[in-house]
């Protein structure tokens, strides 16, 4: 029972964090404010870009999380593995917005499997 609702509450997490505000007109201007990007350096080019363009104004160019603690990222992959956050970025659910229609499905695997390494 325990391990249910764990994996249900850090599913909720993510889905607050990976999704939702990303309608932001502005998302290079949102990038630069948002600090360094510290976190983000380490991503391979293809996940800057669908991070910058879809994620960035929740969570933060460090990861931190713009709209609250539950929409920080830097440290998901400590609660979810790779396949747990592809479908949480593919279906939404819980405050997140799907982005199965808008991303492509390598898309999804390379941010969710750089986000499974943040712990």
């Amino acid at each position: 029972m325990n391990r249910k609702l764990l994996a249900f509450g850090s599913m909720v997490i993510v889905a607050a964090l990976i999704g939702g505000c990303s309608g932001n007109t502005n998302k290079t201007d949102r990038f630069a404010d948002s600090g360094k990007g510290e976190f983000l350096a380490d991503a391979p080019e293809q996940v800057q870009n669908v991070y910058k363009q879809n994620c960035l104004s929740c969570h933060g160019g460090n990861l931190e999380g713009r709209v609250g603690p539950k929409t920080n990222l830097q440290k998901t992959g400590s609660r979810l593995n790779e396949e747990q956050i592809a479908k949480q970025i593919t279906n939404g659910g819980n405050g997140m917005p799907s982005f199965g229609a808008k991303l492509k499905p390598e898309e999804v695997s390379a941010l969710a499997a750089w986000l499974a390494g943040k712990k």
